[in-house]
């Protein structure tokens, strides 16, 4: 009988598939306008529209550092017409945020990454280091002494310091700004020693020499910042740190539906006028099957969830 039921649904699933979209597509936006998030879903729900026939318009609902778009997406039905891009918070949330009444990673469904943002290294040129290595000697002469500049409490660059705080055994100090670019006038003007952001909205600092980068948070080396290590080069291994964009829809969805989705997503984020405008943004383009992202997901978890618990984060 089960056997049965699980053809009955495959069918089922199938036949939707064969007349999907039948009608106009919604994206859910977490985040403000105008923001990476914002840039990333509009050029694709554009995209989407575009090869698939119906309208693919934008829902920005900002608020609790994105949970709020994620929350309403869960509440849409299982059908395929409800889709939520999604930065790293998805697997963050439930970690910084005890009181949240839904669980992004088991209530949502991935379809494909779609890109991501890559991070650097930076500090005041009046710190005497000149390289990864060269800082946590530094930090670990001077405990306590030095201080690092972040977008907020929980966000990417707040963790990714954290990060290289519990794997070079270091202590530095943590100083909040009302978002990255506020945090990147704070070190250019000697507020704070350090900060780790997306290289590249830091480059016209880099360029006038406000900031010396150090480090990349990548697997290799940036083609715009060429002479900049990784931090693995730098004897700091595991501390890659991207802020990535993702997309998903509704747990419970059809996977015939899912792997539509995925197909439609690969083939947006790889035309060629897509890939120009991300690159342009900073956004490095990047793919995937929906059990890769899945897994991408949930290793991220495990690997921040141990530092938001080891230093104690919560989000505001």
């Amino acid at each position: 009988m089960g056997l049965i039921c699980a053809i009955y649904l495959w069918g089922v699933g199938f036949a939707s598939a064969q007349n999907y979209p039948a009608r106009a597509l919604r994206m859910i936006l977490p985040f403000p306008p105008g923001g990476p998030t914002d840039l990333v879903g509009r050029l694709l729900a554009s995209k989407l529209s575009e090869q698939m026939g119906q309208p693919v318009p934008t829902d920005n609902r900002p608020g609790a550092s994105g949970n709020i778009g994620l929350e309403l997406a869960t509440k849409a039905p299982a059908d395929g017409y409800t889709l939520v891009l999604t930065s790293p918070v998805i697997s963050l949330s439930h970690h910084l945020y005890t009181q949240l009444t839904f669980d992004p990673m088991k209530e949502l469904a991935p379809i494909s990454m779609v890109g991501a943002v890559f991070n650097v290294v930076l500090v005041h040129p009046s710190i005497p280091a000149h390289n990864l290595q060269a800082l946590i000697q530094l930090a670990r002469a001077r405990p306590g002494a030095l201080s690092y500049g972040s977008g907020g409490m929980g966000t990417t660059t707040h963790l990714a310091p954290e990060l290289l705080k519990s794997l070079a055994k270091i202590n530095i100090v943590h100083v909040p700004y009302k978002g990255s670019g506020v945090a990147l006038i704070g070190l250019a003007s000697g507020q704070v020693d350090l900060l780790v952001m997306a290289a590249s909205s830091a480059m016209a600092q880099i360029k006038a020499q406000k900031v010396r980068p150090i480090a990349v948070l990548t697997e290799k080396r940036l083609s715009y910042l060429p002479s900049v290590p990784t931090a693995n080069e730098s004897g700091i291994k595991n501390a890659e740190v991207l802020v990535w964009y993702g997309l998903l829809t509704v747990t419970g969805t059809a996977p015939a539906l899912i792997n539509r989705l995925n197909s439609e997503v690969i083939k947006a984020v790889n035309a060629p006028d897509t890939q120009e405008r991300f690159l342009a943004a900073g956004i490095e383009p990047m793919t995937g099957t929906p059990e890769q992202f899945g897994q991408f997901i949930r290793s991220e978890s495990v690997r921040f969830g141990q530092v938001i618990q080891q230093a104690g984060i919560r989000g505001e």
